[in-house]
């Protein structure tokens, strides 16, 4: 079966192509990406405006347009915490439905961290032993401990790189009274958290699993992405608190020009850098590994899962692909697959 995973965040809406099939790891077929870059966007009570709304529901549209090229059998498509936290969340699905014909879903943050967790756990294998996972969106932070398939702990937390730069930087570079002032939220948030995650003890793996630990693995010398997924990338918390430094000190226009540091994303990967240092920091993990699969990948192995597991569920519907364009709004398909 030809599946796709559509995930519209607050940068980008990306569909992954994939044949979804018993014991067959989901590798993309084909990987489609289309900018949101909803950063000025949202004001600080988390409204999108309309014209971000309308970029997303174009956005959409284009890149659905392109996904009927690969004769996808059915998809998921879903959103992340900038739209599903959004208090205009319902206005911003109802541009989306109108532009493209579907409507998307949205999963919870302990949702989120559950599926990443079971890609990364499929990544790593069952050989890694417990796992802790990292993963630093644009509005939230999910993190899951386990060592079997299920995590024993997932949770999420207000830490995404789009919202604490909304939330905290007025200035570009930001004032060093407004870097310490994210610094002590970062904690205060961790610290509702911390201890119950040490008293697990110390994970044999800690992985990060965004965008955000691959643009800084790539800051600090790890392995491009033309290089492909199974070359192993590592991140150590002196070359993050390193990279905070160095990125505080310049402009996001002067951070888009750093390698592995997209433009959609300057603007945000120093709150980003600073979510994963102090989590180093507060957890005493010294070194993680990155991982290559994540939120999208999980959707799939979890899909894979239902067919096989009549026990098992996916917190979304598989929707079926516009063929004739907006003018003809496909429904959501209330079947298991």
């Amino acid at each position: 079966m030809r599946l796709g995973v559509l995930d519209i965040g607050s940068n980008s809406a990306q569909f992954l192509v994939v044949d979804a099939s018993r014991g067959a790891p989901p590798l993309p077929l084909r990987a489609l990406k289309e900018p949101v870059l909803l950063g000025e966007d949202i004001d600080a009570a988390g409204v999108i405006t309309a014209d971000g709304a309308q970029r997303v529901a174009d956005a959409v549209e284009r890149v659905l347009s392109e996904a009927t090229r690969y004769d996808v059998d059915s998809f998921y498509a879903f959103v992340t915490a900038a739209i599903r936290d959004a208090p205009n969340q319902q206005a911003v699905l109802d541009k989306i439905e109108a532009a493209s014909g579907i409507r998307p879903q949205f999963l919870s943050g302990v949702q989120e961290a559950r599926l990443t967790y079971l890609a990364v756990r499929h990544w790593f294998g069952w050989c890694a032993g417990t796992l802790l996972m990292l993963d630093i969106g644009g509005g939230s932070m999910e993190i899951a401990l386990g060592r079997d398939a299920e995590p024993s702990l997932a949770l999420s937390l207000p830490l995404g790189a789009g919202r604490l730069t909304r939330a905290f930087f007025a200035q570009d570079p930001p004032r060093r009274s407004e870097l310490e002032l994210m610094r002590r939220h970062i904690r205060d948030c961790l610290g509702q958290v911390r201890d119950r995650l040490l008293w697990e003890g110390t994970p044999r793996h800690v992985i990060g699993s965004s965008k955000t630990f691959k643009q800084l693995a790539r800051l600090s010398g790890a392995a491009p992405q033309r290089h492909g997924l199974f070359v192993a990338r590592t991140l150590r918390r002196g070359q993050v608190h390193g990279s905070v430094r160095k990125l505080a000190a310049m402009p996001a226009e002067k951070r888009a020009a750093l390698r592995g540091v997209s433009p959609a994303r300057a603007s945000q990967i120093l709150a980003g850098a600073m979510v994963a240092d102090a989590t180093m920091a507060a957890l005493d993990i010294d070194c993680l590994e990155v991982s290559p699969w994540a939120l999208r990948e999980g959707v799939v192995l979890e899909h894979i899962s239902t067919r096989v597991d009549s026990d098992r569920t996916l917190p979304l519907h598989a929707l079926e692909l516009p063929r004739h364009g907006p003018e003809s709004p496909v429904s959501v398909l209330p079947r298991r697959v």
